[in-house]
């Protein structure tokens, strides 16, 4: 049974930073797609970064991209998300999720998320 488990949130002042991870187990993700998703209060879930476990090709919504650095650890079966100047704008509940190359997400697996909170 895949198991997303994510940790590592928190509150930080704005221009702080913040290291994500997402412990994966159940299987072998080289065939899947990972992604960080969030969901701020009152708004729809929306797609953070995502990252193929087997190429290790990045991608990035525009409002996170030079600021988010996602990655895997292919020995700890990882995979992390690198915020770095944050903003009160980053404030939400970030989701941990992983699809098999050529699927959607939405289908896919989901960790329970952990909050992040960003004052000003």
């Amino acid at each position: 049974q895949v198991q997303l488990v994510e940790s590592g949130g928190g509150l930080v002042q704005a221009g702080g930073s913040l290291r994500l991870s997402c412990a994966a187990s159940g299987r072998t993700f080289s065939n899947y797609v990972m992604g960080w998703f969030r969901q701020a209060p009152g708004k729809e879930r929306a797609f953070v970064a995502s990252i193929y476990w087997s190429r290790g090709t990045t991608y990035y919504a525009n409002s996170v991209k030079g600021r988010f650095t996602i990655s895997r650890d292919n020995a700890k079966n990882t995979v992390e998300l690198r915020m770095d100047t944050l903003k009160p704008d980053d404030t939400a509940v970030y989701y941990c999720a992983a699809t098999l190359v050529g699927g959607v997400f939405e289908h896919g697996y989901w960790g329970q998320g952990t909050q992040v909170t960003v004052s000003s």
